[in-house]
């Protein structure tokens, strides 16, 4: 038999030749098969919900939903054949179906949320109870089409909206007393109030302008603390890469000394161990050419004498070798032995370096220490390490020894009273020239021993001496 069914039904055939449902518009039905023709056209089913929120306060959802099986998901209609299909979609069996899932994902939605959020977020209430609802009519193949949520509605002896709106009503009459009363009290105590605002005003200007005054001095004066700092921090880092500094320089000159030492005293030895090697060869040669010689001029000697003097240049040749070797290993002894010098000398070096670099470090950390303890004093730094090494004492003991080593002497020359008057007077500034040369030239005479010349005179208890003119 040949079945077609209408636009809005669909054929389920199950039988021999089916695994399990086929779902078709139209199609062969064999005696051995059995087909059911079921509606897919949606339904609407209307609900009043009863549910309690989370102030366990009780309220009536009055909802529409219209539901229906998914057209466009083969799986999902064959859920819908298998399930739903068999009933009538308007019985009360699957009304009581789709009115369970409804009131209890409702019901659980609303336990989560207050009144005042679901009178309030209307909106998204009905698309939670929507998305929570399809959930559950996914599994029967089953969609919801459209989804109306009237308004809420109070249970029977709990009047929450009601007492709700009246509260409303009362709360915007008194408001209305309250304005009332609060704009005869503004246009009363309007003009005090602008009066205490001018002054409070300007006192807040004032107190705001020294305010800002004291806060500009403070920013310079943290600015320019801030700077000196930063330039000290910057010197004491330049003279700490310079000490660095000049502590590896010192490092590397101390290791390329002892390379260029070590070099110089490997290739000396050198040199002297391959002049002894040439001397050797040179030595061999001399030996066998005075050997051929010896042949060429002695052939008609007896062949005893001639190996005589064969065995002979051997032996020499022998002690010649022994002789090159002892040269040799005394060569080397020799070198070994300004090799551990060498050694020796760049250990002590490199050890010396250490410690110049460890003192300098400790110096240079010990420095800090007073710096630091009289708050950066330089003055008072120097006079401080001046005293604690003695170079002020030492400086008075030089000035002391520089004077006691000059030794001064005082000669006083006594030419008794003056007498002149009249023309006795022109005469006298010679004759006090000639009274001052005496005791002049006794004191050049008591510092150096010269003697003036003989023309000027000669001092008593001086030995003849002349000084000439070069």
């Amino acid at each position: 038999m040949f079945k077609v069914a209408r636009a809005s039904e669909y054929l389920a055939i199950t039988g021999a030749g089916i695994e399990d449902i086929k779902l078709s518009k139209k199609s062969w039905v064999f005696p051995w098969q059995s087909c059911t023709v079921f509606d897919v056209s949606p339904v609407n089913y209307t609900f009043k919900v009863q549910a309690m929120s989370a102030e366990k306060l009780p309220f009536v959802l009055p909802a529409v939903f219209t539901i229906g099986p998914r057209v466009d998901d083969d799986e999902a209609l064959i859920l819908y054949a298998r399930l739903i299909s068999p009933h009538d979609k308007e019985s009360n069996h699957v009304h009581e179906l789709v009115e369970g899932v409804i009131e209890g994902e409702t019901r659980v939605l609303a336990a989560s949320m207050t009144m005042e959020e679901i009178f309030k977020g209307t909106k998204e209430f009905k698309k939670e109870v929507f998305d929570k609802v399809q959930l559950e009519l996914n599994q029967f193949g089953l969609v919801i089409y459209n989804a109306n949520v009237k308004q809420l509605v109070d249970v029977p002896g709990h009047e929450y909206f009601s007492y709700l709106g009246q509260k409303t009503q009362m709360e915007a009459a008194n408001q209305a007393r309250i304005d009332v009363s609060e704009a005869k009290m503004k246009g009363e105590i309007g003009a005090k109030e602008r009066t205490g605002l001018t002054l409070q005003n300007a006192a807040k200007i004032d107190a705001e302008s020294k305010i800002i005054s004291m806060q500009r001095q403070g920013e310079g004066t943290k600015e320019e603390i801030k700077v000196k700092t930063e330039v000290k921090v910057f010197e004491n880092q330049k003279e700490a890469d310079v000490a660095k500094a000049n502590a590896e320089l010192a490092m590397k000159k101390a290791a390329w000394t002892k390379d260029a030492q070590v070099a110089e005293v490997e290739a000396t030895k050198a040199v002297a161990l391959r002049e002894a090697e040439l001397q050797t060869q040179v030595e061999k040669m001399n030996a066998l050419t005075r050997t051929e010689k010896l042949k060429a001029e002695f052939l008609s000697k007896a062949s005893v004498e001639y190996e005589t003097k064969v065995q002979e240049a051997n032996w020499e040749l022998y002690n010649k070798q022994k002789q090159a070797e002892a040269v040799l290993y005394e060569k080397q002894k020799q070198a070994e032995a300004q090799k551990a010098q060498a050694d020796a000398a760049f250990y002590s070096k490199q050890k010396e370096a250490e410690g110049l670099v460890a003192l300098a470090s400790a110096q240079g950390t010990y420095l800090r220490t007073l710096l630091d303890a009289v708050q950066n004093d330089y003055s008072c730094l120097r006079d401080f390490l001046m005293i604690n090494n003695g170079i002020y004492q030492e400086i008075a003991k030089t000035n002391a020894m520089a004077v006691r080593d000059l030794q001064p002497k005082i000669s006083v020359w006594n030419h008794g009273g003056e007498q002149g008057g009249g023309s006795g007077n022109a005469m006298k500034d010679i004759a006090g020239l000639y009274k001052m040369l005496p005791p002049v030239l006794d004191t050049v005479y008591e510092q150096t021993g010269m003697q003036p010349p003989a023309w000027i005179g000669t001092l008593r208890g001086a030995e003849p001496k002349q000084v000439t003119n070069n």
